[in-house]
């Protein structure tokens, strides 16, 4: 699938030559392939919104997405899209001029969230739920008024772990982000191909391929932030015990109901009267 020739999508014009960035290419093409096959994300025909925050994640998403069709393994429509939020210093003129001179559609929102934000945020507060919400909510409109079926998310396997022991420690539930979601309207899928990629690999590849990267200085400048405690913690973890990350994204695809606590998710009060009934059940089976 990968080649030395210019018969490659221009998002990959200069890609380093070497063997370990192309297995790293062919690993983040191979991960996001499983992640929209796994859970059925595309339909032919469809119309996605990919959202480019100008952030490593969303030009490995944007890189990897196009690639994908490029090569004729995903039968979709893409129109990138970046949501301009006021933050002072925003380099506005970045994404614009790459996205055009890759040659990729896309269309360019300026919304001033940041200073709804920062109103109503007091000082030392967490900014990140607030933002978020005004951020999914601009976008869900401009995906409706551009015709697209799915808003594609950037978050990759990190940001999904992360947000799952997040739940866990201060939410006291067992949730992260899904892969694929429905929106409350029922109208527009929210999907995340990069289930299946690390962060690290997503930082590899975009500062591999020099893409201009823009920092989140909103979110990035508040210390203490629970999320930046989880990370710490689970960079720990990787780092006494290689691959830690990787097991326990796995369990978050091999849930057991009958092994948490959930009485919504199994029948634990009648769990005694389907151990006799299914004993009487085999007695029977044996008396004929």
């Amino acid at each position: 699938m990968l080649d030395d020739t210019d018969d490659i999508h221009p998002l990959f014009h200069g890609a380093p030559k070497g063997l370990e960035f192309r297995k790293l290419r062919k690993r983040l093409v191979q991960q996001v392939r499983e992640a929209i096959d796994t859970y059925g994300m595309a339909k032919p025909g469809d119309r996605w919104l990919v959202c480019l925050s100008g952030g490593k994640d969303s030009y490995t998403l944007l890189a990897i997405l196009h690639e994908l069709k490029w090569r004729g393994l995903l039968p979709v429509e893409l129109l990138a899209c970046n949501l301009d939020q006021g933050q002072p210093g925003f380099p506005a003129t970045v994404l614009p001029e790459f996205l055009t001179k890759m040659g990729v559609p896309h269309r360019i929102e300026y919304q001033d969230t940041y200073s709804v934000v920062i109103d109503k945020i007091k000082p030392g507060g967490t900014m990140c739920s607030l933002c978020s919400r005004l951020r999914r909510g601009n976008l869900y409109r401009i995906a409706r008024e551009e015709g697209c079926s799915t808003v594609i998310l950037g978050h990759h396997r990190d940001d999904i772990l992360e947000t799952f022991f997040m739940n866990l420690f201060h939410g006291g539930r067992l949730a992260s982000m899904p892969p694929r979601l429905l929106n409350e309207e029922g109208d527009l899928y929210l999907a995340r191909p990069l289930a299946f990629v690390s962060e690290e690999d997503c930082g590899k590849f975009a500062h591999g391929m020099g893409y201009p990267i823009i920092p989140c200085d909103l979110c990035g400048s508040q210390e203490g932030l629970q999320r930046a405690q989880v990370k710490k913690l689970l960079d720990e973890w990787e780092a006494r015990t290689p691959g830690r990350r990787q097991v326990m994204f796995r369990s978050l695809m091999n849930v057991r109901p009958s092994h948490l606590a959930d009485p919504t998710l199994f029948d634990f009060a009648g769990l005694a009267a389907a151990l006799v009934n299914a004993e009487n059940s085999m007695q029977l089976s044996g008396e004929h």
